[in-house]
């Protein structure tokens, strides 16, 4: 996470997308709250709203890319979208119970943005109330468990490798131990803390910020090929895994962030993985990647029975377009296990237009699942 942002090429490819995202005719039962963001505000027509399904309408109306967050009080995020170029217009869903909320915009992509406090009122009537949404969020809680899980057991398998001096086999479970996580990171925003601490990359260190997580030991591994000194970090990945499997239970989890989730797994693939900043030092973006599409998907797998009534147009384009997703990854694949991919850096560029061609295909339609779970309700 914390991605810094896509080539200029790449944004404006996203760019169309979401323009075209913004004249089709999202279904929603929520309010609507347009949302101005500029180089310098980040305005909603309203700092009042009804709790339950909230649907905001951003416009861009600046010279530089931005993202939108609507966060919790302590900072976790309940929804976001990344890649919100000059000129266009996004819609976000979510569900807000009744409290106090945040709305960041963060222009250029980068440092802390501008934020609007907003306050909600009012009964929420839970868009899971639907059998079947409630049925996708136990599969998914249950899903997020287990991947969390894989990732701790393998974060320790790490650890160990790490106190023997053994780079080589480090090497190999380093990879092996992002999965689990890469699948499900969007939950762990819901945190707040957990993500930065865990895959807060060397590029995106804010002033006076310590680096820990992931990366560190990547660089370790990879740069400067040896374990000393990486048995702090090591210690500190599998207590936050151990934190992170403790929450889950007790997760905010519900149909609209379910949905919201897979778009910002696909947000990561766009700004980490397609351009090879994600794993700066192993270029192993390709088993993220393929982490990401997977988790993704199991979100949409879950809510396929309720999209395929409400939308199943949304619902076949999904399918076609996660497949022919697949389909690009599975052309570069080394070997069947989920690690089996091959270094970034010898990936050619017509393979790379590709695969970034077949997400910015799958990133509009994944879009309109937050929708299209509302639409139910």
């Amino acid at each position: 996470m914390f991605a810094t942002s896509r080539p200029a090429a790449a944004l404006a490819v996203a760019a169309a997308a979401a323009l075209a995202l913004s004249a089709c005719s999202d279904s929603s039962s929520g309010s609507g709250i347009a949302v101005k963001a500029s180089d310098t505000e980040c305005t909603p027509d309203s700092t009042a709203l009804t709790a339950g399904v909230n649907t905001f309408e951003v416009n861009n109306v600046g010279s530089k890319g931005t993202e939108l967050y609507v966060l919790r009080p302590n900072g976790s995020t309940i929804g976001e979208r990344e890649n919100i170029g000059p000129g266009t217009k996004v819609k976000l869903t979510v569900e807000l119970p009744a409290g106090e909320y945040i709305v960041r915009c963060r222009p250029g992509d980068i440092g802390d943005g501008i934020k609007t406090n907003i306050k909600v009122t009012g009964e929420t009537k839970a868009v899971q109330a639907d059998a079947r949404i409630a049925q996708a969020v136990t599969g998914y809680r249950t899903y997020v468990a287990a991947q969390s899980a894989d990732s701790l057991k393998l974060a320790k398998d790490l650890q160990a490798s790490i106190k023997a001096g053994d780079v080589e086999k480090s090497k190999t479970i380093y990879a092996s131990s992002r999965v689990g996580w890469e699948s499900v990171e969007p939950v762990a925003e819901a945190f707040g803390d957990l993500d930065p601490e865990m895959d807060l990359r060397e590029a995106d260190l804010e002033a006076g910020q310590t680096w820990t997580g992931w990366h560190v030991i990547e660089k370790g591994l990879w740069v400067k090929k040896s374990t000393a000194g990486l048995n702090v970090f090591a210690d500190k990945l599998v207590a936050n895994l151990v934190d992170l499997g403790s929450r889950v239970p007790t997760a905010e989890i519900n149909g609209t962030s379910m949905a919201n989730g897979a778009k910002e797994l696909l947000d990561e693939v766009a700004t980490g993985k397609i351009t090879g900043e994600e794993e700066a030092f192993s270029h192993l973006d390709l088993v993220d990647f393929q982490a990401n599409v997977t988790g993704a998907k199991k979100v949409f797998d879950l809510l396929k029975p309720v999209v395929a009534e409400s939308q199943p147009d949304l619902a076949t384009q999904l399918d076609t377009t996660f497949a022919a997703l697949q389909k690009e990854l599975d052309a570069v694949r080394t070997g069947p296990g989920v690690t089996e991919f091959p270094s970034y850096d010898t990936v050619d560029k017509a393979t790379r237009d590709k695969l970034a061609a077949a997400v910015d295909a799958l990133a509009e339609p994944l879009s309109h699942l937050a929708a299209a779970v509302v639409t139910t309700a």
